[in-house]
């Protein structure tokens, strides 16, 4: 996929764009070829001959030449300076053992803090991890931070850890792997940088999104991650005086509320609008690093059974403060006893406010992986909105991956996301940037190819989950948001496709299917070994991405 060049568009009102001679992914007419694109909306959807007609000098005439154009991508879950730090720092995920990683830690250029990102000790041969003395050899004195996959753990050199002070923190034993409260003071320790340098970083992370086909992103600040000021910077993309055109971002903020006094005193003092508090409030951590909480050990430590950052009592009256002042809460949960506290949080809050406040808030949880009926049941009488990751099936739920050397045979239920889908839960699809990449039809692709064949969702599912979901999911205020349909927002992406089908879940009918009978929207198809390739994104009208393929 092309690099994403410089965002680039102002918000004056263009030219009409007239989009033909390819494929339009609309519940409008399923046959659609060519989209009029008036300002900042969806002028008209139709046929190839309907376009002739209404074709004039006016318009920019823009031949797709058979390419695909499909509502743009919402990412629900993701972290903006995080991405543009690891986009630029070190490379980790293709190590292979210590040595690997301290010969790269020592190749590193510059002469500040080497920072490093993606490292899975679970893939190595030899799962022993470097010691802070062998980061600080290698590092030649310069401070190291190099953060796990799951980004709940890190390994830090001693002058960092010294920096940092690390001595006596939770998760902090004096060698170079740091979890926990040890692990966030590491981490803000490295990202406390001027408003520019951070800026840069989530330009950096804006523009692999948009050069993704990604027209929104959810921004799950914290304060334990990057802080108020990270935040602030992240929702100003919204109304940045600069004439640049970006994904829109939808800011989270997971601090803990109290009272519904607290909740509002949270939100007055941000400085910007969050569409929640919700999102990185950590009820628990990480399968990867040991910290999610489970009911019972973890099959290759059985000692241990991860961490609870958050009372039954504490997330049960950040829930009541969140619904009485009408505004989303949730947490970040991945283990099963993790979500056991987190619905007992639920049933509280739901007796001190009443549950059809707890409803009308549109709570939202992330990640959510272990899940069984009882807790299906609940989210849904609750209307929980369930904000999860697919990559992470892919990446870790087949044979012999992450998932079952942690949890053995309980990793085959891990996220149920047909359960979810069929017991009416809501449910919308992120990647967690920089946990994963963000690579929007590698994640329906993972839908389609769960390692659990009675969890897979088909292809149209798994688009609407990343694409319509979003929005609804960050009760975002136009409801047209998500679909290409005259009156709808032109916020869109045009990809360069091999084929067009429609892909279904269940593989005992027919999986691939082009009968135009069916009357349904074609999605690319992704048993091809490769991903579409974006040739443009575009939010309401304004160009975020364009490759020069398209008008060539």
């Amino acid at each position: 996929m092309p690099r994403p060049e410089a965002m680039s568009g102002s918000r004056s009102k263009p030219s009409p764009v007239l989009y033909r001679n390819g494929s339009v992914y609309t519940a409008a007419d399923p046959f659609a070829t060519a989209m009029l694109v008036d300002g900042d909306t969806v002028a008209w959807v139709g046929s190839e001959q309907a376009a002739s007609s209404i074709a004039d000098s006016s318009m920019e005439i823009i031949d797709l030449r058979g390419a695909l154009v499909a509502p743009g991508f919402v990412d629900s879950h993701m972290h903006l300076t995080e991405t543009g730090i690891a986009l630029d720092s070190l490379a980790l995920q293709d190590l292979t053992s210590a040595r690997e990683l301290l010969d790269a830690v020592a190749a590193a250029p510059g002469d500040g803090p080497v920072l490093g990102h993606g490292w899975d000790d679970t893939a190595w041969a030899d799962a022993a991890l470097p010691s802070a003395e062998e980061l600080e050899r290698a590092a030649g004195g310069r401070a190291v931070y190099l953060s796990r996959v799951d980004v709940h753990s890190a390994l830090v050199s001693e002058s960092l850890a010294v920096a940092a002070g690390l001595r006596g923190l939770d998760g902090y034993d004096g060698d170079a792997r740091v979890r926990r409260a040890a692990h966030a003071a590491a981490r803000q320790a490295t990202r406390r940088l001027p408003a520019e340098v951070l800026r840069r970083h989530q330009g950096r992370a804006l523009a692999e999104a948009a050069g993704n086909g990604y027209v929104a992103v959810a921004e799950i600040g914290a304060p334990h991650i990057g802080g108020a000021e990270d935040l602030r910077l992240a929702g100003g993309w919204n109304s940045n005086g600069e004439g640049i055109a970006a994904p829109e971002v939808l800011p989270y903020w997971g601090e803990l509320a109290s009272s519904e006094e607290h909740a509002r005193s949270i939100l007055d003092q941000l400085g910007v609008g969050v569409r929640g508090l919700a999102g990185d409030l950590n009820i628990d951590g990480s399968i990867g690093s040991r910290t999610a909480a489970l009911r019972s050990g973890y099959s290759d430590a059985p000692d241990e059974s991860g961490s609870l950052y958050l009372s039954v009592e504490e997330a049960a009256a950040h829930l009541a403060a969140c619904s009485l002042v009408g505004i989303q809460g949730g947490f970040h949960i991945i283990g099963d006893a993790g979500l056991d506290a987190a619905l007992k949080a639920l049933e509280l809050a739901a007796a001190e406010v009443g549950e059809q406040r707890v409803r009308a808030a549109g709570h939202r949880f992330e990640h959510v992986e272990m899940v069984d009926a009882s807790a299906v049941a609940t989210l849904a009488r609750y209307s929980v909105t369930v904000s999860a990751q697919p990559a992470f099936d892919a990446a870790w739920g087949g044979p012999g991956g992450l998932y079952e050397k942690r949890l053995g045979e309980r990793s085959r239920a891990m996220n149920p996301f047909a359960s979810l889908y069929s017991a009416g839960v809501p449910v919308c699809f992120g990647s967690d940037s920089p946990v994963t990449p963000l690579r929007p039809w590698s994640s329906v692709r993972a839908c389609l190819e769960h390692h659990n064949g009675d969890e897979r969702i088909s292809a149209r599912a798994a688009f609407l989950g990343h694409t319509r979901a979003g929005w609804r999911a960050a009760r975002y205020h136009n409801p047209m948001a998500g679909q290409l349909v005259p009156g709808a927002p032109a916020s869109f992406a045009v990809w360069e496709v091999e084929e067009l089908m429609v892909q279904v879940a269940d593989g005992r009918v027919q999986s691939w299917s082009t009968d135009p009978r069916a009357r349904t929207p074609l999605l690319p198809a992704l048993d091809t070994g490769s991903d579409p390739v974006c040739l443009q994104t575009v939010r309401d009208g304004s160009e975020l991405y364009g490759s020069p393929a398209l008008r060539s």
